[in-house]
């Protein structure tokens, strides 16, 4: 078991039912979400000791966010509740068929947007840090990379997902190559392909080896690269393969078929969770790897924002294709 630190924005997700558009039926689902929210539960269901850094607003919405995160296990008692502000929302309209998703972000004005602060963090311990390209989007980069620089000064590891959303740096204005290649540099394990690289550096990356000779000669810390490549067949049928470069060369998986998808939102964040997990428990790339896209495959057939599945769950998935029945 490891200590975890995720700093970022915790979400309410308001989603269509069914196969249905938003708004088309009086009815909407809701979950609670946030990308470094996700990599938390996820970790937490691996057995590791975790922590949310965060702001919410204070009332029942935000409660009852935080109290779904301890019910499954995360320490919250680093969120802090601002006297301003409102819970970040977003709407999703899951795809179907050819019919692709489609997300509306509402989270201009949230406690965290507006109000989001650091602390001693650090006084915790954690043996590893964790933040997304999320957070810089919303306006958390000042905090995010001073908690990167605070962690790296504790010891411990840091990793960093790019999680670029366009929607939201188009909102905000602001150019997001500056503060995106400093959290580059700042990470051992950094979550980006070859067209995060590209963006960040304005180089061309044609393919994940470029990424990898880019991302290592800009960051002399950095230990692992590691994404996934998604090959969409429609909406709910996909394949997806893992790559890891370490500075020692590259590691590859098969390439899972992820039919029948029940919700893909989340999947990234569970694959980046499966990382850490390896890179936690000292096992090797290709362990560390397979572990992560079967976990990342399992996300794809649960509802919600958050990764449920176990250490058991992922090793039955790996080890019998996950159709039987657990008797």
């Amino acid at each position: 078991m490891a200590r975890f630190l995720c700093f970022g924005e915790i979400l309410l997700r308001l989603s269509s039912p069914g196969g249905e558009l938003l708004l088309q039926s009086p009815n909407l689902r809701t979950h609670v979400g946030g990308a470094e929210a996700n990599v938390a539960v996820s970790l937490a269901h691996f057995g590791h000791d975790v922590r949310v850094a965060s702001t919410l607003p204070n009332n029942r919405l935000a409660w009852g966010a935080r109290d779904e995160l301890r019910r499954y296990g995360v320490n919250t008692d680093l969120i802090r509740f601002a006297p301003k502000g409102r819970m970040g929302l977003y709407f999703l309209t899951p795809g179907a068929g050819q019919r692709a998703a489609d997300i509306v972000y509402d989270r201009a004005g949230s406690a965290f947007a507006e109000d989001a602060s650091g602390g001693d963090w650090f006084a915790t311990k954690p043996e590893w840090f964790h933040t997304s390209g999320i957070s810089f989007a919303v306006g958390a980069e000042k905090i995010a990379l001073d908690a990167m620089a605070a962690a790296k000064a504790s010891g411990a590891s840091v990793s960093f997902d790019s999680n670029f959303r366009a929607k939201l740096w188009a909102d905000r204005r602001v150019d997001p190559r500056p503060s995106l290649t400093q959290a580059f540099q700042s990470c051992n394990v950094l979550f980006a392909d070859h067209r995060d690289l590209a963006l960040t550096t304005g180089e061309t990356v044609a393919t994940p080896d470029d990424a990898a000779r880019i991302a290592f000669a800009m960051s002399p810390q950095l230990d692992t690269l590691a994404f996934t490549e998604r090959k969409v067949l429609s909406a709910d049928h996909h394949e997806l393969t893992g790559i890891m470069f370490t500075r020692g060369g590259v590691t590859r998986t098969r390439a899972h078929d992820v039919a029948g998808i029940v919700d893909r939102i989340g999947g990234g964040d569970a694959f980046a969770a499966g990382v850490l997990h390896g890179c936690a428990s000292g096992w090797n790339t290709q362990q560390t790897l397979d572990f992560a896209v079967a976990a990342a495959v399992l996300k794809h057939y649960i509802a919600g924002d958050f990764n449920l599945s176990t250490v058991d769950d992922v090793n039955f998935y790996l080890t019998n294709a996950g159709s039987d029945v657990r008797r």
